[in-house]
């Protein structure tokens, strides 16, 4: 997320821009808006992979997958964002009746790009962790094939794995999902350093 801080707005002022905006989006943190940067080629295959596998696993099952054009709503850190992806099992619970800001995602993803790296490892997943409903959360390069995966444990603290193989499984269990690492990056070149 590139940081250009605007004044500060209560959520709802934000998510009433949000609404009225046709071609720009940004994301919303404690009263402070910060508006997000166009995605690379790389991310949006990633991203486009990752809603696939996930939706051709989850047919017949009881959760829903959602690209990035879903806000989450996390009342408890007041703050408003656009994950790359995510699934919701069992009842959505909605901010209101727009239907397009859901307070209980089960997984979030988000494909880290160099604007967003830390913020996605750092704040942003503190702020996601608040989500009582929150059971996994992936992280996925844009530069390498690589994935790590955090699941949330009976007592509240997050396990770690880490996957860089092709044909390395990315166990979700929350979602009753594995998925190959390999798929998620089908079609995507990574340049030579």
């Amino acid at each position: 997320m590139t940081a250009q801080p605007l004044p500060q707005l209560s959520f709802e002022d934000w998510l009433a821009i949000e609404r009225a905006a046709e071609d720009q989006r940004s994301e919303f943190v404690a009263g402070e808006v910060f508006a997000m940067t166009g995605a690379t080629e790389q991310h949006n295959l990633i991203v486009g992979n990752v809603v696939r596998e996930l939706g051709n696993a989850l047919k017949r099952k009881p959760c829903r997958v959602y690209p990035s054009d879903l806000k989450v709503r996390i009342k408890a850190d007041n703050v408003g964002t656009y994950p790359d992806a995510m699934v919701i099992c069992g009842e959505r619970a909605f901010h209101d009746d727009r239907r397009d800001v859901v307070t209980n995602p089960t997984l979030i993803v988000e494909v880290l790009s160099d604007s967003s790296e830390a913020y996605d490892r750092g704040d942003k997943f503190a702020h996601y962790r608040t989500l009582p409903s929150l059971q996994i959360y992936l992280l996925l390069s844009q530069d390498r094939m690589q994935a790590e995966l955090f699941v949330r444990q009976p007592d509240d603290t997050w396990q770690f794995t880490a996957f860089i193989g092709a044909e390395d499984r990315i166990p979700l269990a929350a979602v009753d999902v594995e998925l190959r690492l390999g798929e998620l990056y089908d079609k995507v070149e990574f340049n030579a350093v």
